[in-house]
């Protein structure tokens, strides 16, 4: 399956030893999986029909092995996440395996209903080049300032390290929920293309950390 289109530059990655909540609080913090709507979730190039939905689980389950979703074709997969309300989605865990099906890059679309791969030659709202994460702890901070009224998400994994296929076993959603509002509905449902003005950044470097 070829999607023919090329990537760009991502960003780079930083990583310190930090040390925050405690793990019950660390695991309320990656809630915003309980506001995906998980009957119109989509994961493009799965190999098996469902399994990219099994990928956002508890924060406290992500060592779960049992639940992952493995590209078909070639390396790329594209989740389009959409949102029961409005999200400022403030981090991104993403756990990969130990070989090199790992993802490497990752790339961030909003509010952009229905994306197919052919969408993904636009601008992303962000990039980030990957680091290996077998723990599900390495967190990639979005710029809230873009992604602070966000009904839904679209995360195309572009690249691994190298392997034919990528799997994923866990993606965790750091942010706030809020209830969405009728005519908000409207507007998320019907956007088809985002302001050229929203897209002028052309590298972004993710603030990264360990939490242990």
């Amino acid at each position: 399956m070829s999607h023919g289109h090329s990537h760009g530059g991502g960003g780079g990655c930083r990583c310190a030893a930090e040390h925050e909540e405690p793990p019950e609080q660390r695991g309320l913090a990656y809630g915003l999986y309980l506001r995906i709507d998980l009957e119109r979730l989509q994961c493009l190039n799965e190999s098996r029909e469902g399994s990219g939905r099994g990928v956002f689980k508890p924060w406290e389950e992500r060592a779960d092995r049992t639940k992952f979703v493995e590209s078909d074709a070639d390396e790329e997969l594209l989740f389009n996440i959409p949102f029961t309300g409005n999200v400022k989605l403030k981090g991104i865990i993403i756990m990969g395996g130990e070989d090199d099906s790992h993802p490497s890059e990752m790339r961030l679309f909003k509010n952009i209903p229905q994306m197919s791969f052919d969408d993904t030659d636009r601008e992303p709202d962000q990039t980030f080049s990957l680091n290996r994460d077998l723990t599900g702890e390495l967190e990639y901070a979005t710029k809230i300032s873009r992604f602070s009224n966000v009904c839904h998400l679209s995360i195309h994994i572009s690249k691994n390290f190298g392997a034919d296929t990528t799997k994923v076993f866990y993606i965790g959603l750091r942010g706030e929920w809020t209830e969405m509002r009728r005519h908000e509905v409207t507007i998320c449902n019907y956007e088809a293309s985002a302001n050229p003005a929203d897209h002028k950044v052309q590298q972004v470097t993710p603030q990264t950390h360990f939490i242990s």
